[in-house]
């Protein structure tokens, strides 16, 4: 089963109140969740490999520590998971961003991908597959297959990032990805009848970008 990392950060659960919110303003609501994805990204950075330098302070000579091997990318999974990239993007400004578009099929509700532009060298790089929410499970699966199959990225080089995840979800993905690490700011209750993860927090895309 892959890891699964819940953050239980007094700063994350603050501000993902201020998303489930139903009064949160849009800007208030896109500014917020570049502020947990910058703060998420501490976390799923966090076995990053290091190497040691030498360099020159002010008064001394000195060996220290900087992260080895920075070529990483942040995939967001149109349209919701655009939101994240700014937060994480402040952190690691060196990454490329890609993109994968996915759509639901109406007649077999199965998702279908429609776009997908990538760094040409994706798989030499740290992947961090990002959308707000994890409900069914079924278009993080999909980007992650399009990613391994396709485009041969190493599935234990990729991290799937959410803000809000259901259980269904995370059990389906896990059986689907055994070897990719589940990043979550909060682990819902359920997923209700019509596959809404409740409590949630709404349609993360349109609170994001003002298209309720």
């Amino acid at each position: 089963m892959s890891k699964l990392v819940i953050m239980d950060h007094p700063m994350i659960k603050h501000k993902l109140t201020i998303l489930r919110n139903k009064n949160t303003s849009t800007q208030e609501f896109r500014t917020v969740t570049n502020e947990i994805s910058m703060l998420m990204t501490y976390e799923m950075t966090r076995d990053l490999p290091l190497e040691e330098v030498e360099i020159e302070t002010p008064l001394v000579k000195t060996t220290q520590e900087q992260i080895a091997g920075k070529k990483m990318a942040i995939i967001p999974i149109l349209r919701a998971g655009l939101g994240m990239v700014d937060g994480i993007l402040t952190m690691v400004p060196a990454a490329r961003v890609g993109h994968i578009g996915l759509y639901r099929d109406e007649e077999t509700l199965e998702p279908v991908e429609y776009f997908s532009k990538l760094p040409t060298d994706i798989e030499e790089r740290r992947v961090f597959v990002v959308d707000p929410m994890l409900a069914t499970g079924g278009s993080a699966i999909e980007a992650i297959n399009s990613l391994v199959e396709t485009h041969k990225v190493p599935s234990e080089n990729i991290k799937f990032v959410c803000l809000v995840a259901a259980p269904e979800g995370v059990k389906k993905f896990q059986e689907a990805h055994p070897d990719v690490a589940v990043y979550v700011a909060a682990m819902d209750e359920k997923l209700d009848e019509n596959g809404y993860i409740i409590p949630g927090l709404g349609d993360a895309g349109d609170r994001i970008f003002g298209t309720e």
